[in-house]
């Protein structure tokens, strides 16, 4: 019996192609699928990334979901948000074949439900694993069709409709695409709107000849801050690989961070929908919950990643929330998370008024951060254990272990300590009131860790 372990992921399905992933498992796996969700749904929508392997996967899987007697609509080349548009507009359990900005060798495979609701580890992964690994039983029914459908005009449509550009001042706007999904989506978004954009690698391009398709690191959006600065554009816009985050620099080509951006885009929420519950998760900056308790919202914190997000917003009925990895959830759009409708927020934000994005965004921005500093470690328990004994004794410290490590300073810093779950590491996230105070506490957290 084969070993899946080390592919199927907390969250998803993801691995070497050609090493851990090839034609006849991806087939099984949508073998898999399609029994898992055969009693709630006739039909499975399929979507891609533009990476070599992933039409031939994606027509395996659509193999796989037909042999069990389901039929198949396949939208083709899509954003991640794309598939999610599919799944909620028409009511489908869907599967995006995409491995965002890991390297080009990878692929993977995201699942949900009807509605775009995620299927995760324990809302059925791990069953599906099982199934493959013990061997999917043959069906003796009849096969289902597979039909191709466009959904990249409906998709733009329905989140033109979330936020309306069309009288926003003209702007223009560095877009990079990395030579990701977001070059397939942002023509058909933005045509015919006020905003002039300014195209860097759009062509689709599995191999990211350019750079990494990952915004968060520094140096992916190097290209796009000079490229502002150089055009003199009131904004830059950097998508991932498979266009379901979007990270914001100024008109400076300074980079706005995600815990500002969710702060804008909560406020913004809350005006349309007022005392909403916003989630954030325990790494966003204290800043969130402030200004959503500031415009009469309830901020609700959450651990680190989107399943705890989207079961929250739930359970809680959130309008909105917002994760520090430039994830961006929205109610009305199935709780999923979508880069493109943030970025339009920002963007209508910015056109309703006439001073610069830095303006717009220091009303947003509280604090000083570290942002996330890595370190490899040979035992994450006694590490954690030994930061934990240094502060647990100090007058005023409070602790939590809601996700890793989060303490609480007097005067207002703190910070937060996670062990990865994939790879011998601890993630550190430090937030003070300037650069000097959060650069003494990274030091001294730094010196236990490493020591």
């Amino acid at each position: 019996m084969p070993d899946l372990s080390g592919i199927v992921k907390a969250y998803d399905i993801r691995g070497v192609v050609g090493e851990q992933l090839d034609a006849g498992l991806v087939r099984d796996f949508g073998a898999a699928f399609a029994l898992l969700i055969k009693p709630e749904a006739p039909a499975v929508v399929i979507g891609h990334d533009m990476r070599d392997s992933s039409p031939r996967l994606s027509a395996a899987f659509a193999e796989g979901v037909t042999s069990q007697g389901l039929d198949v609509v396949s939208i083709g080349l899509a954003s991640t948000d794309q598939l999610y548009f599919a799944s909620g507009s028409l009511n489908m359990p869907g599967a995006m074949f995409t491995a965002s900005h890991n390297p080009a060798k990878y692929n993977g495979i995201k699942l949900c439900r009807a509605g775009a609701s995620p299927v995760g580890q324990d809302t059925g992964l791990a069953e599906i694993r099982d199934t493959v690994e013990q061997g999917v039983p043959e069906f003796e029914g009849q096969r289902g069709t597979v039909t191709e459908r466009d959904v990249l005009a409906d998709y733009a449509a329905y989140l033109r409709n979330l936020v309306d550009l069309s009288g926003s001042r003209p702007l223009k706007i560095v877009v990079d695409a990395g030579n990701g999904m977001g070059g397939h989506t942002v023509p058909t978004v933005f045509a015919g709107l006020p905003i002039e954009v300014v195209p860097m690698y759009f062509e689709l391009d599995g191999s990211f000849p350019n750079h990494e398709a990952n915004p968060l690191d520094p140096k992916n959006i190097v290209d796009l801050q000079a490229k502002v600065r150089e055009v003199g554009a009131d904004a830059g816009i950097a998508f991932d690989g498979d266009a379901d985050r979007c990270f914001i620099v100024d008109e400076r080509g300074e980079p706005v961070s995600p815990s500002a951006i969710t702060a804008l885009v909560a406020v913004r929420e809350l005006a349309k929908d007022p005392g909403g519950t916003i989630i954030h998760n325990l790494i966003t900056s204290k800043g969130v919950p402030e200004i959503v308790a500031e415009h009469g919202g309830k901020p609700v914190r959450t651990r680190v990643g989107h399943s705890f997000i989207k079961a929250e917003m739930a359970r809680t009925g959130a309008i909105f929330g917002g994760e520090h990895s430039a994830h961006y959830y929205f109610r009305d759009f199935w709780r999923a998370d979508t880069g493109m409708l943030a970025a339009m927020h920002v963007l209508a934000a910015l056109g309703e008024q006439s001073g610069p994005l830095s303006d717009l965004t220091s009303a947003y921005s509280r604090y000083a951060a570290s942002g996330e500093i890595n370190s490899t470690v040979d035992d994450q328990v006694a590490k954690m254990m030994a930061v934990k004994d240094s502060f647990g004794t100090r007058s005023g410290v409070e602790i939590d272990e809601l996700d890793g490590l989060t303490v609480q300073l007097p005067g207002g810093a703190w910070f937060n300590l996670r062990p990865s779950n994939t790879e011998p590491l601890l993630r550190l996230n430090v937030e003070a009131a300037n650069t000097e105070a959060v650069r003494g506490l990274v030091d001294e957290v730094l010196a236990i860790i490493r020591s």
